[in-house]
């Protein structure tokens, strides 16, 4: 059997680091890194939250960042978690 190899992005990195670190990482990096991760994967607008605040912070993080690209999302996600493995 043959296996494709794929090679991880910095990006696809930094989403690892942040599933495997999300209880040390502060509240409102992790709002930050929640929206730029949301248009980088091309979500503008998400509306599915039950809880009014809850919903309310996420989408005006998203709101703050829509103007950026995938590409430039991708990039300040992975800024943000290259700042954040030196603080945590």
């Amino acid at each position: 059997m043959n296996y494709a190899v794929v090679d991880k992005t910095t990006f696809d990195e930094s989403v690892e680091w942040v599933n495997e670190n999300f209880n040390k990482i502060p509240k409102d990096d992790l709002l930050r890194l929640y929206a730029y991760y949301k248009i980088a994967n091309g979500v503008r607008h998400e509306s599915n939250n039950k809880q009014p605040i809850v919903k309310a912070f996420k989408a005006n993080a998203i709101m703050q960042v829509s103007n950026l690209s995938i590409d430039i999302a991708q990039d300040r996600y992975s800024a943000l978690v290259e700042k954040l493995k030196h603080m945590v």
